[in-house]
């Protein structure tokens, strides 16, 4: 898989057609796409400062279809994902919230050891993060 598949996700989300449904909420607010995309960006962290630590890139694969067929569903058309996704306060809202989460699972920023630690905490209690991932050890 690539360097980073928090883009790739990213990208899944807004390669879907026209709107289908009426009454969506503004995107910010859509609580499974921000989870998700949130579990994206703390899986990448994990994956990128544990050499132990790697994608299941099948599941990835797997949640990318679901999350593009969710938001399809939803009725958000490709533009307003675009703005969404290009957005820097949003990107950087997602990254702090990402950040946020793994400090409440123990990662401390410069001990690569707990990024390790987190991510298999992560892999073994079976939450979103940790569905993304699999250890090596």
């Amino acid at each position: 898989m690539s360097n980073s598949w928090f883009p790739l996700m990213i990208a899944a989300v807004v390669s879907f057609g026209p709107a289908m449904a009426e009454g969506k909420v503004p995107l910010p607010q859509e609580t499974h796409i921000n989870e998700q995309l949130i579990a994206a960006a703390a899986g990448d962290m994990l994956r990128k400062s544990c050499p132990t630590i790697e994608a299941r890139t099948f599941v990835v694969l797997s949640k990318l279809a679901e999350l593009q067929s969710y938001a399809r569903s939803k009725g958000y058309t490709e533009a307003e994902v675009k703005v969404f996704l290009k957005d820097r306060t949003e990107k950087a809202r997602i990254k702090a919230l990402a950040t946020e989460y793994l400090a409440k699972a123990g990662v401390v920023a410069k001990d690569g050891g707990s990024f390790c630690q987190a991510g298999r905490d992560e892999i073994a209690k079976g939450t979103l993060v940790g569905s993304l991932l699999r250890s090596t050890q």
